[in-house]
């Protein structure tokens, strides 16, 4: 080994290996031991890697590691190596010098975890790798004692917005200073900036996990992913009775294992809560599609999901299979019951103008369909999985000539565990009350992001591939009745995936309740928002929706005893936040919609464009169309259409080329310089260029639409 490099000033300097653990020996840390016989070292650990994409040849892509960067405790203790040979040398002095094995572990944090390991991962022996996707490790533990960790999965943020979302430290990602289209092999000469730039990376990891250390405590107690937060929190609320929820009663753990116990799946009816399952509703009125409109409103839900979630009432039983009778019709059941059934449309025709629910993707039988950007406008037969909550959005937006009703299963239904309603009021008065307050940032910041994944753990798929890694990644189809016994006798389990299902479809029948009584003033929305026109108009609906909710949450509090006051925390500045009321977002001089997630709006008060297109970065391709419009805000309105065309080195995108096989020749560097360079495997990257095209299907359905060939039931739009 040469040495690694170190920075010192302005200048680098090689470093012996002795050196390095010499000075890493300087640093203070603790060990601690948990209740799974592994001990960790209390200590914050990052890794970073610089690479090179580029091509052997015309048609072989070729992708190598040319820089990686390890940082200690803090930007005292960072250092950087060329090779791969080097880096396995430093774990394996670090595994002797710390004494690791497989119960006394070094945790080292990798800020996207599966793009290192997609390069490192044939250098190395693995005793564990856990994963949920192919490709994407959320811990990788060697035969070294080394456990990798990605602190992406945990923060769930980029490494920018991470740096802007300290809070004890002060630092920003830097930008510009290592160009990546220059072609840079383990001889190239770095420059100062270029290092620079790898230790910042490497820095604001470290300074992330010193907060979540002091947060937690110790690095044992950090989870492993972000919904993991919120798991325990809220299990720990659901079995513990004490106030550091350490402690279990054991009449509150018998009552809550009593309740899981009976709120379990089938096969079948788990086969068909996935068919039932969507996310938010996300949309344009194809009336106004492509136009420039002005004096747009856009609206937001408070805490859409969190809100759901206390106001209505969820499957607290087994599915039920269920025969309808004369006496007791779908209608009787539908009043009573949270349903989830199989239905069947024949002659299905949208009744309103302005918007189509029904979802193509989630249709298993479609014939004779029109097709209004993914919604179906009509089908004469269209079968699909649906709950209660669906069927009376479907009703109100579309007719029939004959429907079908088929595997009808009821649940008994009522308001979700008091446990976890207490937990979802908590996070958000956190949220609420702590925004903005000195001292309380990193609380703020773990309450938000909690409180915005309670819904996400209710809806984790109960049955997945099995994902295993030995020398490569293997997916294995699932054993589904063994994964659903897994989930049923659960010691730990504390949700139900029902649950999740039915917060979804009743916020998009919230959201629809909007946009039914918008009419065609209905512009566009996105599962928790709206945007339309004539704003005073609407008022007297936002009002009327606002006490309709607060009178359920009374209901709700009256019920489990929760003062209302709980629902409606002050801000800082004493302003009361109701859960779930409309809120006002913005007002737009100019809006203008190609479709879902396809817009571009003139804020009314500034000015300012903001750029809203799915697959585009909405800094990148915004400041290109300005460059091209001379900052000409009516040019850049102009210039978004389905010809939109945005050029590779502008857009931010990245296209992912993995490669698996083992690779080595010699490179010319930009600076002339050849060296060697070899990967076993890598990801190759590669600037992608991006064009705005409307599909087919929604160009010809807009024709229609303009044309006046479209109907509406019996009477033409």
């Amino acid at each position: 080994m040469k040495g690694l490099i170190k920075k010192t000033g302005q200048f680098l300097k090689r470093i012996e290996l002795e050196q390095v653990l010499k000075e890493v020996s300087e640093i203070e840390y603790t060990t601690i031991k948990t209740n799974k016989k592994v001990e960790y070292l209390n200590l914050e650990v990052a890794f970073d890697i610089e690479s090179t994409s580029t091509y052997i040849n015309p048609e072989e892509k070729f992708a190598f590691m040319y820089l990686w960067t390890i940082g200690f405790k803090d930007s005292n203790y960072v250092y950087h190596g060329r090779t791969w040979e080097e880096f396995i040398e430093l774990i394996q002095s670090l595994s002797i010098f710390f004494n690791l094995s497989s119960t006394r572990r070094l945790v080292i944090y990798v800020h996207n975890l599966g793009y290192e390991f997609q390069f490192m991962r044939k250098y190395l022996e693995w005793e564990e790798v856990f994963s949920v996707e192919a490709r994407k490790p959320i811990k990788a533990v060697t035969t070294y004692g080394i456990e990798f960790r990605c602190s992406y999965i945990l923060s769930g943020f980029s490494l920018d917005r991470l740096a802007k979302n300290l809070v004890s430290h002060k630092i920003e990602k830097l930008t510009g200073n290592l160009d990546y289209s220059l072609i840079r092999h383990s001889e190239t000469v770095l420059t100062i900036e270029e290092i620079d730039y790898a230790i910042n990376d490497v820095v604001i990891v470290l300074y992330y996990i010193n907060e979540q250390m002091n947060y937690y405590k110790d690095i044992s107690k950090i989870p492993m992913t972000n919904t993991g937060r919120v798991r325990r929190f809220v299990r720990d609320r659901c079995y513990y009775s004490d106030r550091n929820h350490k402690k279990s009663s054991k009449g509150k753990y018998f009552r809550y294992r009593r309740l899981m116990e009976d709120l379990t799946l089938d096969s079948k009816t788990y086969k068909m809560l996935t068919r039932a399952f969507m996310g938010g509703f996300t949309h344009a009125n194809a009336n106004y599609t492509g136009k420039v409109l002005e004096n747009v409103t856009s609206i937001d839900f408070n805490s859409s999901y969190p809100a759901v979630m206390l106001s209505e009432q969820f499957p607290m039983s087994k599915a039920i299979p269920t025969e309808l009778t004369k006496d007791k019709d779908f209608n009787y059941y539908r009043k009573r019951f949270c349903l989830l059934f199989d239905v069947q449309f024949t002659g299905l025709i949208a009744k309103i103008p302005q918007e189509n629910y029904i979802s193509a993707s989630k249709c298993w039988r479609l014939e004779g369909a029109l097709i209004n950007n993914g919604r179906v406008q009509k089908a004469d037969v269209l079968a699909t999985t649906i709950t209660e909550v669906d069927f009376e959005i479907i009703e109100q937006c579309y007719e029939w000539e004959k429907m079908e009703i088929a595997n009808l299963h009821r649940y008994y239904k009522g308001y979700l565990p008091y446990a976890i309603i207490q937990s979802i009021i908590k996070l958000y008065e956190d949220k609420t009350i702590l925004k903005g307050v000195e001292g309380s940032e990193v609380e703020y910041l773990l309450s938000k992001g909690m409180l915005n994944s309670v819904y996400g753990m209710c809806v984790t798929a109960v049955v997945r591939d099995e994902i295993t890694y030995t020398d490569d990644w293997e997916i294995n189809p699932p054993d589904i009745e063994q994964q659903i016994q897994d989930y049923n006798e659960s010691k730990n389990r504390f949700l139900y995936y029902p649950w999740g299902i039915w917060t979804t479809a009743y916020a998009r029948r919230n959201l629809w309740y909007g946009i039914i009584a918008m009419g065609n003033d209905y512009v566009y929305s996105d599962t928790d928002s709206i945007k339309f026109l004539n704003y005073e108009k609407h008022k007297h609906f936002i009002e009327a929706y606002d006490k309709t909710l607060i009178k359920k949450l009374e209901k709700m509090c009256s019920l489990y005893k929760i003062p209302i006051e709980k629902l409606k925390p002050k801000t800082k500045e004493g302003v009361e936040k109701f859960i779930g009321l409309w809120e006002l977002d913005g007002h737009y001089s100019r809006f203008k919609t190609l479709g879902a997630k396809r817009y571009l709006v003139e804020y009314a008060d500034t000015g300012e464009l903001e750029l809203t297109v799915a697959g585009l970065s909405k800094v990148n391709g915004l400041e290109y169309m300005k460059q091209v419009c001379n900052n000409d805000n009516s040019k850049v309105f102009e210039m978004f259409n389905d010809d939109l065309f945005i050029p590779a080195d502008q857009t931010g995108k990245n296209t992912h080329t993995y490669i698996d096989s083992e690779k080595e020749c010699m490179i010319l560097d930009y600076r002339g310089k050849e060296g060697k360079a070899e990967a076993r495997s890598g990801i190759h990257l590669e600037k992608a260029e991006f064009t705005l095209s409307l599909a087919r299907e929604y160009v010809n359905f807009l024709n229609m639409l303009k044309a006046g060939y479209l109907y509406k039931g019996q009477k033409h739009i």
